[in-house]
């Protein structure tokens, strides 16, 4: 776990554009979370619906996540949601409390919106984040995402 008190949320901007783009997982991880430009992309299409930040540790990008806000969940409008979209911690920042970190600081930004759910996804396997979300407090609900697990942290 990480000791510093420097980690901060920074928005993407074109100076650390690059800097966001060079975020990578594990090889053996890349099955289970979208690279960050694609991420970039679905933001940039998805106006008002993204929230990308790069996750820093003093003047490190340690990591990329994305969260979504006030999402229609089955394109009927009757299930709006939001959560964590994203979260790319980068290879060598593994294992040092940056995707505790990360969750923690979405749960706190939608409580702020008002929101009292967190919801996020992933991919089932091996080598695959369950483990981490469900010992964050996150429940399955029984819904897959196409091939993903739903799960949702209350925020009461």
């Amino acid at each position: 776990m990480t000791t510093t008190t420097a980690l901060r949320l920074e928005e993407i901007t074109p100076e650390n554009l690059k800097t966001a783009l060079g975020i990578r997982v594990r090889p053996d991880q890349e099955f289970a979370v979208d690279p960050v430009a694609d991420s970039l992309a679905e933001a940039y299409v998805r106006p008002g619906k993204a929230w990308p930040r790069l996750i820093m540790d003093g003047d490190r990008a340690v990591g990329f996540l994305m969260a979504f806000l006030d999402f229609d969940w089955h394109d009927d409008g009757n299930t709006i949601r939001s959560g964590l979209w994203r979260l790319n911690i980068a290879a060598e920042e593994q294992g040092k409390g940056y995707g505790r970190f990360a969750v923690r600081s979405v749960a706190e930004e939608l409580r702020r919106r008002g929101a009292r759910e967190l919801y996020a996804t992933w991919e089932p396997g091996d080598n695959g984040p369950e483990g981490f979300y469900l010992s964050l407090g996150f429940h399955k609900t029984g819904e897959l995402a196409e091939t993903e697990t739903v799960g949702v942290l209350k925020l009461d």
